[in-house]
């Protein structure tokens, strides 16, 4: 289910679904040449454990929301964006971006280059966007992007064709980037949540390609959430078990495939076009399929689900949520 569910048995990292990464996206912002769009999405909706409805607070005030980027190759952050977000004492959020540069966005913290603050958090059907420094931001409960059978998953990859996720929403944070100031190669990506709830910054999930951190991280789960990509090559064995077990892959081919899965990072050359599993990841690329192919050793190529019609042609890009949150998050 990308990285929604990520947490132990389908529920949520340190049992809080504000916490929860569900996808990370990476494109050419359409029509805007030298600009790069990311978009991190966290919190869905709708949960399978516990079932039901999430709360209506977009995002923990306790946490950090970073986006990771690796410029050389070594899987070791050189550029992080950090977004922090207010209470919603009054009714309502505001979210703080910050950048840091150089060894510091490696680390933990909360600290960096003030980039926007006060932006107003969307509940309702309007996107609130800020603007500042060649920068484009959004945050806010938008129409979930994801499409997947995952009642078909749970159900021993028995598909049905049905989109769970169709009239599901998800807390988005989207920001145009200028390009030139990732550098001037192709970068590596992934996201994570921090959780500040306890006094000490400590990591609740991260992830860039999709599914991988549900579906093949096997009784490892709990490690593979709090580590770095830089140390993913301790996983090779894990994820091969569960392909050699889901897949039927021979020994020796599942390593081989497990070691092309890690580190979990995804690659984004802004100067080509962004198709998944190649290039960054649009928002219509049908990145389940290509991950079913993958678990099954083709077995099974498709759900049978594909992309939502709702989404936008300018930014945010993602529809309007199904759900009006404004006068619940006043109420709560």
């Amino acid at each position: 289910m990308s990285h929604h569910y990520s947490g132990p048995d389908f529920g949520f990292p340190h049992g809080d679904a504000r916490l929860d990464l569900t996808d990370l996206y990476a494109f050419p912002s359409p029509g805007r040449d030298g600009k790069s769009i990311f978009v991190m999405n966290v919190h869905p909706s709708v949960g399978v454990n516990p079932p039901g409805p999430t709360p209506a607070e977009p995002f923990a005030p306790n946490a950090i929301y970073e986006l990771k980027i690796d410029t050389n190759g070594d899987a070791v952050a050189d550029i992080a964006y950090r977004i922090r977000f207010s209470s919603s004492d009054r009714g309502s959020q505001t979210a703080a971006v910050y950048r840091v540069d150089g060894t510091q966005a490696a680390g933990t913290g909360d600290g960096g280059q003030l980039i926007v603050e006060g932006v107003p958090v969307s509940t309702g059907k309007s996107a609130h966007v800020a603007e500042a420094g060649g920068y484009r931001i959004f945050a806010g409960w938008r129409s979930d992007p994801f499409f997947f059978d995952t009642e078909g998953a749970l159900n021993n990859l028995q598909f049905t064709g049905v989109d769970f996720f169709t009239n599901g929403d998800v807390c988005s944070i989207v920001i145009e980037v200028p390009t030139i100031t990732l550098g001037p190669n192709a970068v590596g990506l992934w996201h994570r949540t921090v959780d500040g709830a306890s006094g000490t910054w400590v990591q609740a999930d991260r992830g860039a390609r999709p599914s991988q951190s549900v579906f093949l991280v096997g009784d490892r789960k709990a490690d593979f959430l709090a580590s770095e990509p830089k140390d993913d090559a301790q996983f090779i064995p894990v994820f091969a078990h569960s392909l050699e077990h889901t897949g039927g892959y021979s020994p020796d081919e599942a390593t081989r495939v497990a070691s092309s899965l890690l580190p979990d990072i995804l690659l984004y050359d802004p100067g080509q076009p962004a198709v998944f599993p190649h290039n960054g990841r649009a928002l219509t690329d049908d990145a389940i399929d290509v991950f079913l192919g993958i678990l099954t050793n083709g077995r099974i190529t498709s759900d049978n689900v594909g992309p939502h019609q709702d989404l936008l042609s300018e930014f945010p890009f993602l529809g309007p949520p199904h759900n009006d949150r404004t006068t619940q998050l006043v109420a709560a």
